[in-house]
């Protein structure tokens, strides 16, 4: 009989640190969500300790979460672990995950610590952990580049603590797949109580090799996997959650474990996070991606109209790809269109919020003959975005135009903390005018890092979606808007972000990096 691979997703903590994808609480509520309902096993919400801010968010996600497990991340220190108990608390199923680097480069250069210090601190930190929860994870940071002498030293000693998930983390993505997959057999073969805790698996992208080094742990015996959606996270990013489990799913003759997945709601949570982080899924990325399941090759499709299998290993229905179009239109009342969220696991904490993105749905379908499911989470989104606390930018009017021969011009209006300003730009293009005129009103002293444009469905009515990314004094903030005119959903993605550089103070990751 095949084990369960327990998957653990951390795009709520890891991903978040992805720059610029920085999530409000609703936005984590709505994301956890989704993350039960596709059934994901443990739900690294956060990192309480980072800001009362992170605190709060994990809280919530532990009150709302009823059928996966809710973790907090904490470092080896009174601070954090208390802080990460208490946010646990209202959760069904609750766990800390606590970490201390063990590499020789992290324990002389950063934590300035002797491994005997490092091995009591371990101990200390399960130990603590268990005063609020007997599901405590224990992570030695850079265990792929720590000594495996040492590192099982600090394994046994944390596993006799209390530990009942050790978590291997190639922190900086330095692993090779045979190189990581013997790492985590020998920690299971010399380690004498390994049968007592489940062994993890936490790969980062840097090589591009987070997947396949995962894949190679769950093939040595690890029954956890930690990863993200569309593999979020800093740097390269994370392990991809959507190819780790159809890799195990589409091989059952290779792997000797199931995950509980429901494998049909990948497509609407990698879409779901997309929308709200800002990140867009590039085209050829696997499972998700809009050329996941397309044939241009006249070989090729000559061959999937013949029999399927010949060139498709998955069917794009187990993931979620489908025609599923909402039967709504610009004559259904309220109900019906509270009653398809909340199929697509979208709920409103007030009547306001419900009476708003109704709003928004009748104006959208004015302008769309059709309306799809994904057109519904981008109108959700869009609305969350422009709806910040303490909003000092929003977007009254905008005129903007350009003709073959003269400059592209525009002409804005914003409601600027209570007080309405117009200003008026010319730019190497109508976006780009826009955003000279917004900026003549504001003067943000911000550098627009990106600008991308992508469109949430077909057709020439699809809504379009917009990020920037900008950065002022070293902080980094993505910007979202979506509207079937990409000039004003344009702006309100750079509205967005200038209001994200306004109201909401960085947050800190303290070696939060495992």
């Amino acid at each position: 009989m095949k084990q369960q691979l327990v998957i653990f997703d951390t795009t709520l903590r890891d991903g978040e640190q992805s720059p610029g994808a920085s999530m409000t609480k609703g936005e984590k509520i709505r994301i956890a969500r989704q993350l039960e309902k596709l059934k994901v096993d443990v739900i690294e919400a956060g990192f309480p300790a980072a800001s009362q801010g992170d605190f709060e968010s994990v809280q919530a996600v532990a009150s709302v979460v009823k059928d996966s497990t809710v973790c907090g991340l904490a470092r080896a220190v009174e601070n954090d672990i208390a802080r990460a108990g208490e946010a646990i608390k209202l959760a069904n199923s609750g766990r800390i995950h606590t970490f201390i680097a063990t590499s020789p480069i992290h324990m002389e250069m950063k934590l300035r610590m002797s491994p005997d210090e490092v091995v009591e601190r371990a101990v200390w930190a399960v130990k603590r952990a268990r005063d609020f929860t007997d599901n405590v994870e224990f992570s030695p940071e850079d265990a792929g580049r720590s000594d495996l002498d040492f590192l099982c030293r600090v394994i046994e000693a944390a596993i006799d603590a209390g530990a009942t998930t050790i978590n291997i983390p190639d922190t900086v993505g330095y692993n090779i797949p045979e190189q990581f997959g013997e790492l985590i057999h020998n920690l299971l073969t010399k380690i004498p109580n390994s049968d007592k805790a489940i062994f993890s698996a936490h790969c980062h992208n840097d090589l591009g090799l987070a997947v396949a080094n995962s894949l190679a742990a769950v093939k040595a015996g690890a029954r956890q996997v930690e990863c993200t959606i569309n593999g979020l996270g800093e740097r390269a990013g994370n392990t991809a959650l959507e190819e780790v489990v159809m890799a195990v799913h589409t091989r059952q003759d290779t792997f000797a474990v199931n995950t509980r997945i429901n494998t049909k709601e990948i497509l609407a949570t990698s879409r779901l996070v997309s929308g709200i982080t800002g990140f867009a899924v590039q085209p050829n990325k696997a499972i998700v991606g809009a050329n996941a399941f397309a044939h241009e090759s006249g070989i090729h499709q000559d061959g999937v109209l013949k029999h399927r299998e010949t060139y498709e290993i998955m069917r794009a229905e187990d993931v979620g790809w489908s025609t599923n179009k909402m039967v709504l239109g610009k004559h259904s009342g309220r109900s019906a269109f509270r009653s398809r969220l909340e199929e697509l696991g979208i709920e409103f904490d007030t009547e306001q919020e419900l009476n708003e993105a109704f709003g928004r749905f009748k104006e959208l379908a004015d302008l769309k003959h059709e309306i799809y499911d994904e057109d519904l989470q981008a109108l959700v989104t869009d609305n969350s975005t422009q709806r910040l606390e303490n909003e000092s930018y929003r977007l009254v009017a905008l005129n903007a135009g350009t003709m073959t021969g003269d400059a592209p011009h525009a002409e804005v209006t914003l409601w600027i903390d209570g007080v309405e300003k117009t200003a008026q730009a010319s730019g190497g293009g109508v976006v780009d005018a826009t955003f000279k005129a917004i900026e003549k009103m504001v003067d943000s002293g911000a550098s627009l890092e990106l600008y991308s444009v992508s469109n949430v469905t077909n057709g020439t009515d699809s809504l379009g979606e917009t990020t920037v990314r900008m950065e002022k004094s070293g902080r980094i903030v993505n910007g979202q808007g979506s509207d079937t005119d990409i000039v004003t959903a344009s702006a309100k993605a750079y509205i967005n972000a200038l209001n994200k550089l306004e109201s909401n103070p960085q947050k800190s990751h303290p070696q939060a990096s495992l």
